[in-house]
């Protein structure tokens, strides 16, 4: 695999300090023929101890790109027209967001199993530090599905849960993926100069981005690389993110940018 090398940092996070995520994204939804983003924002307080109460403030802002079709033609074929994603704000321990019948959000204090998708400490502390040992393991727990190994890895970074040391290595380990490469040159992204692994295989491609100040995961964005049964043609942004992470003293308290 290449050797790359990418520095990276965390800021200090003292017991009763919470990581504060920031999530700004455009995500893909279809009504039958028709195809559009919506815009999301998520902002995720993570304390420094998983058992003390963690808090999800996710929100729509009706911003949306039509990218088949129109609004229009999409509420005259009789769609209807709302999205399925969760808003409102959600409080649990070991960040147990879940929803009842009634729609509203219940509380299970139990400590969360690790894997990839759900990276607690204990999971990521069992993860190897060797590139090569690393990429084994991404592979013996994502059988099956030839994209799920790089998948696999952006669950785990998209949280901002993965630490500095951790970060070097499992970018490394990428690299030694099919279809996975880095981009000759860095890129400004959302304000941030970035590197970008770019994995260009199968009907997306995916550019994953890393912040150079820090190596912090960044965003990502996904385009089509062919042209879509549902008539996406060839480089349609099907869908884009961006994070910020920060450390803050309260609850609910967000940062200066």
């Amino acid at each position: 695999m290449p050797d790359l090398v990418i520095a990276t940092s965390d800021d200090p996070l003292e017991p009763e300090q919470y990581r504060f995520v920031a999530t700004d994204a455009w995500w893909l939804g279809s009504f039958g023929p028709y195809q559009h983003l919506t815009e999301h924002r998520l902002r995720t307080w993570i304390p420094a101890e998983p058992e003390r109460d963690w808090l999800l403030d996710r929100s729509l802002t009706g911003r949306q790109r039509w990218l088949t079709g129109s609004l229009e033609q999409a509420r005259e074929d009789g769609f209807e027209l709302h999205d399925v994603a969760p808003v409102g704000l959600f409080r649990a321990p070991f960040g147990e967001f879940h929803r009842d019948r009634d729609d509203d959000c219940i509380e299970l204090p139990q400590r969360r199993r690790g894997s990839w998708q759900v990276p607690t400490p204990e999971f990521l502390d069992r993860l190897p530090r060797d590139p090569a040992a690393l990429l084994e393991r991404l592979e013996a727990d994502h059988p099956g599905r030839w994209a799920a190994p790089f998948s696999g890895a952006v669950d785990a970074l998209r949280t901002c849960l993965v630490p500095a040391e951790l970060r070097a290595v499992l970018y490394r380990a990428l690299t030694g993926l099919p279809g996975v490469t880095v981009a000759d040159e860095t890129v400004a992204f959302d304000g941030r100069e970035c590197v970008v692994l770019v994995h260009d295989a199968g009907r997306t491609r995916t550019e994953l981005m890393i912040d150079i100040a820090d190596g912090q995961f960044a965003g990502e964005r996904d385009t089509t690389r062919i042209d879509s049964r549902c008539g996406l043609p060839v480089d349609t942004l099907v869908g884009e993110t961006a994070v910020h992470t920060a450390v803050v003293d309260e609850l609910g308290e967000q940062p200066d940018r």
